[in-house]
């Protein structure tokens, strides 16, 4: 017998969002009474919502296309200007309910006046934003930091999710940004396509460009293993697997498939592993005991591991010291504040370490805010990030 599909969280739904529009509508007619205000505003409504239908409707055979990605992306602007529209201006109606007054116009203007803004920066984020690059530095102190490598220098991007990317132009002023920093070593640490190894293909040209005298070194993230999107078999989704491998080796990097490499310079050392994804809710199949094995206690190590929740759990924990870990995966979520002392973003409800440098009892970990994009083809506030690390040796 086939299932009935229940009805009652879309109409919970529908009911709550005409009621959202009624009230932006009411707000609208306090600036004024025009007769074409009410119908222009309840077409463009329809317009909007039956865009959003009809994209989500034929999802299943086209996919995300540009369609889909245009349909979305206008309803979530719409929904979150009017969502600000609202919380402006619902507080000064339930007061003035109370007090007796008439609405004031100029609250509504402001109102309006934060909407037109909130779509403005929207707009800004999805053309220009999600290109802002900008390169983030950190000079960390260890004491036991080999004296050769004292001032050695370490470039990390994460989440390429180069499926997203739709100007090359923007995206090779990133790779120009890495190329300039000269570092010693450069990471890449996971997330290089969304789901299939193809979507990095036209961009090989671009990410081989990157080049480091101690070489360039990437790992696997949870969107590299194609979990995400339905195979025909599980024969495809490996051969998927391996290609993107053979990717890694034509983009130049040195893929670290739980294990480790040393990295000399003169006559002493660092030790430089990777795992394979390993994260809370992500799946756990890095093997971290495998990438350390022949490793020294007192070796100098760094550790690449896609998701940060892989610190807290496991590595920060080991007794035998990894010093630095660089991860990705968050992507600060695309969105928040980073400006006049305030660090916010939605992700922290989710991540107790979202963006930056953490360090406990002399372990650091470094989070990329990710170099590419997904799923809200944009950044608000928080933008693409090139990482830029000095290790410094201490004096004792």
């Amino acid at each position: 017998m086939k299932r009935k599909t229940n009805l009652l969280p879309f109409l919970i739904i529908a009911i709550l969002f005409f009621l959202m529009n009624s009230y932006v509508l009411s707000g609208i007619h306090t600036l004024s009474s025009h007769p074409s205000i009410t119908p222009t505003f309840w077409t463009f409504i329809t317009l909007i919502t039956a865009a959003l239908a009809y994209a989500m409707q034929r999802m299943r055979d086209n996919g995300m296309d540009i369609f889909f990605k245009i349909a979305t992306h206008a309803f979530l602007v719409l929904f979150v200007a009017e969502f600000v529209f609202i919380l402006m201006l619902l507080p000064a109606d339930v007061y003035r309910l109370f007090a007796g007054k008439p609405r004031n116009g100029y609250w509504v203007e402001f109102a309006a006046f934060l909407f037109l803004l909130t779509i403005l920066i929207f707009i800004y984020g999805i053309i220009k934003g999600k290109y802002a690059y900008r390169v983030i530095k950190h000079t960390l102190f260890f004491d036991d930091l080999p004296q050769n490598f004292d001032g050695f220098t370490i470039t990390q991007i994460s989440d390429v999710h180069a499926g997203s990317f739709q100007n090359p132009k923007a995206v090779q002023r990133g790779i120009d940004l890495i190329k300039a920093q000269q570092s010693d070593l450069f990471v890449f640490t996971g997330d290089l396509v969304n789901n299939k190894a193809e979507e990095i293909k036209p961009w090989i040209s671009y990410f081989s460009q990157i080049k480091a005298p101690f070489g360039q070194f990437s790992i696997l993230g949870n969107h590299d293993y194609g979990d995400y999107i339905k195979w025909e078999s599980e024969t495809e989704k490996s051969t998927n697997l391996q290609l993107l491998k053979k990717y890694h080796q034509e983009l130049g990097f040195r893929l670290l498939l739980d294990e480790h490499v040393t990295l000399h310079k003169d006559t002493e050392q660092i030790i430089l592993a990777g795992v394979e994804n390993w994260g809370i809710g992500f799946g756990e199949r890095g093997d971290l005991n495998k990438a350390m094995i022949d490793v020294r206690p007192n070796d100098f190590k760094i550790l690449l591991s896609h998701d940060p929740t892989h610190w807290d759990e496991e590595v920060k924990k080991l007794p035998s010291k990894i010093h630095l870990t660089l991860s990705g995966h968050t992507h600060g979520m695309q969105f928040g504040i980073e400006a006049f002392g305030i660090k916010w973003s939605p992700v922290k409800y989710r991540y107790s370490h979202w963006a930056g440098i953490a360090s406990e009892n002399g372990r650091y970990l470094n989070i990329n805010r990710g170099f590419g994009f997904l799923g809200f083809s944009g950044r608000i506030g928080i933008w693409p990030e090139i990482t830029v690390i000095e290790l410094k040796r201490s004096g004792k």
